[in-house]
């Protein structure tokens, strides 16, 4: 087997479930998950309909490339979305099977081990960057997120020589898990840094239609492209969903966007990684790019839990105010964040993630996420305030 599968850390819900192993919540107390980040609210109707209308097409091969239907349907809604002159859909966009298996694939398609190949990931991360990279055989490189820095990677620490190894940058914003937006000054930064050392910035931006302020949508690393006039979108690729956009995780449906050369490299790795989606999943797809009501229903639904939510826990906890994306990031008392998940699931059976597992040892050999915890408030409004009421009579009776 691939040895460096020895490099790889349990993930963090293995890590949570050896927590709370032996623990027995009280029996009548329902369960209330706040850990995995996966929407609960309705799917999109019109992709499901769409999907059993086209049930018909599963006995056709797909191509690794998509229709040129689907591909046109998310260059107009990224052109839409992100105020950009256009996207080439031939040249410009790749339809994927989800953010989490593109990005996984496109580090081994993109990473030259024959030289320094370290990537760089924010810190805290989805654990699929680092993961990613160890098994093509690069190094990660963690950025740390702190508060006193917006919860975002400060670029200006990182020194010009430990840039020069750089390969790809990762970004995620909105952030998973603090929720922080990267601003367009940030990005354009990032881009500039790009072409002075030579490497590519990978863009997840799955959580960018999941924002509070509706006059204020998080901008991409596309839209900064824009401004700088670099509409041949060079060294940058972005990485979107349906997943948290659509309430379509099960879909498995995105697509990445951006250099055209770098579209094409991929497209030629994916066509013997044999990803293609499938035909009735793109015509999901179509039908859930072309819809906007839908996301703003949506979006009003996460702006009405986080106002709940926050007027129960804002007196109790501090958390940086919620931008976008559906997780609060609260800092726990007493700052361990095992222990305090590990007794709030003993004590009022709610689970919570840990920030220490999503972060890795950073400067002066700190976890970034340690002493914090994630709360995905994914589920209805009903389920996620008691689960908010719960946490708070936990910590009024520690306090």
């Amino acid at each position: 087997m691939n040895p460096d599968l020895d490099a790889l850390q349990p993930y963090p819900f293995e890590k949570l479930a050896a927590l709370k192993a032996g623990v027995t919540p009280p029996a009548g107390l329902t369960h209330l998950p706040l850990t995995i980040g996966e929407p609960r609210h309705a799917p999109f109707a019109g992709a499901l309909e769409a999907l059993s209308a086209h049930l018909g097409e599963m006995g056709r091969y797909p191509a690794t490339a998509g229709t040129a239907e689907l591909r046109r349907t998310v260059a107009a809604w990224a052109t839409r979305r992100f105020a950009l002159e256009g996207l080439d859909a031939e040249r410009q966009v790749l339809p994927v099977n989800g953010t989490r298996e593109a990005i996984f694939a496109f580090v081994q398609a993109a990473l030259d081990r024959t030289r320094p190949a370290r990537v760089a990931v924010p810190n805290p991360f989805y654990q699929i960057y680092e993961g990613a990279t160890l098994l093509a055989g690069g190094t990660p490189l963690t950025l740390d997120c702190r508060a006193e820095h917006g919860f975002r990677p400060d670029l200006a620490a990182v020194p010009a020589e430990t840039w020069r190894e750089v390969q790809i940058v990762f970004t995620c914003s909105p952030g998973n898990p603090t929720g922080a937006v990267t601003p367009l000054e940030e990005l354009k930064q990032l881009i500039q840094l790009a072409d002075e050392y030579d490497f590519i910035v990978a863009a997840d931006e799955c959580y960018s239609e999941l924002y509070l302020d509706e006059a204020a949508p998080p901008p991409g690393l596309l839209q900064a492209c824009a401004e700088l006039g670099r509409h041949d979108y060079r060294r940058c690729l972005v990485f979107h969903s349906l997943s948290k956009r659509s309430n379509l995780p099960g879909l498995r449906s995105g697509f990445v966007a951006g250099d055209a050369a770098l579209i094409a490299a991929f497209r030629r790795y994916r066509t013997y990684h044999g990803c293609a989606m499938s035909l009735p999943l793109q015509h999901a797809s179509i039908a859930a790019w072309n819809d906007e009501a839908h996301v703003r229903a949506n979006r009003d639904a996460y702006r009405e839990k986080f106002a709940a939510v926050t007027e129960i826990l804002a007196p109790m906890l501090d958390f940086p105010a919620p931008e976008a994306s559906f997780y609060l990031w609260p800092a726990v008392p007493g700052g361990d964040d095992e222990a305090f998940a590990r007794d709030l699931y003993a004590e009022q059976h709610v689970s919570v993630l840990p920030g220490s597992y999503m972060g890795r040892p950073g400067a002066g050999g700190v976890n970034p996420g340690a002493g914090r915890v994630r709360l995905a408030l994914v589920d209805e409004l009903e389920a996620t305030t008691e689960a908010a009421r719960r946490l708070r009579r936990h910590v009024e009776r520690h306090a």
